[in-house]
């Protein structure tokens, strides 16, 4: 039997997008699947029972669940740390290695990795999120070195409405941070249904596109021992092989 590649996905309660859309990338490759494991999310926003949803043990008891069915990675698909600070990822990711001996990503971790490696400072942000939200993303990316230069937002802070976001609503979005030219343009967020269109929006806009689903998806396949570049019309991050040099090295 071929050796399975099997990537544990932790999952915001109220998400419907990431399980279909995670599952169709990995669809092609019939040595790999994802799974996944729920915790409670509700409502994004910097109330504090919204910021108490992404505590710490939650997510590990979550964490500890897929690992029982002895997947290769085990990443946290959300944005969190995108408003809480990045330095909860990094926390998060260590405490579920040394939890479960499994190594471990986020998003947002696979993310600031992509832009430190492609030397880009200089980006476009598109979420659903409230101002106050959106805010504290810019200031933390700023913090790191990455400046953002435009910017679209919905005032959401439902975490199901998300989902509710149409193609259309999406494409928009990024076309308008793409007319100030960014050198990539990340959407942020995992409950938003923009993953799909990245091919599609990348062509029209001749700019890298760095959704926060996909990005998961491909650092997940690199940690599992995986080549992300099977994965195939998801845009250039699996594309260009000249990124998992980069990133193995």
């Amino acid at each position: 039997m071929v050796k399975r590649t099997l990537l544990g996905m932790l999952t915001p309660s109220s998400n419907t997008v990431l399980e279909p859309v995670t599952s169709a990338m990995v669809a092609g490759l019939p040595d790999v699947s994802a799974h996944f494991g729920r915790f409670r999310v509700t409502e994004i926003s910097l109330r504090q029972q919204a910021l108490e949803q992404f505590d710490l043990s939650p997510l590990l008891q979550a964490a500890e669940l897929l690992a029982d069915a002895q997947v290769d990675v085990i990443a946290w698909n959300g944005t969190s740390s995108g408003w809480l600070g990045f330095e909860a990822d990094i926390q998060l990711c260590e405490a579920i290695t040394q939890a479960t001996g499994i190594p471990a990503t986020t998003s947002v971790l696979a993310l600031l990795e992509i832009f430190r490696d492609r030397n880009l400072s200089q980006i476009g942000l598109v979420t659903p999120y409230l101002t106050a939200v959106q805010e504290r993303i810019i200031n933390n990316f700023a913090n790191a070195g990455i400046r953002c230069i435009a910017e679209q937002h919905l005032g959401l802070s439902v975490n199901f409405d998300f989902s509710e976001v149409g193609p259309d609503q999406l494409a928009e979005m990024v076309h308008t941070v793409a007319a100030s030219e960014p050198e990539a343009i990340m959407t942020f967020c995992t409950n938003l249904r923009t993953a799909p269109l990245v091919n599609q929006l990348e062509q029209q806009t001749q700019i890298p596109i760095f959704d926060t689903i996909s990005v998961v998806v491909w650092k997940s396949l690199m940690l599992a021992g995986a080549d992300p570049s099977r994965v195939q019309g998801w845009g250039r991050l699996f594309s260009e092989p000249q990124m998992a040099v980069q990133l193995s090295g």
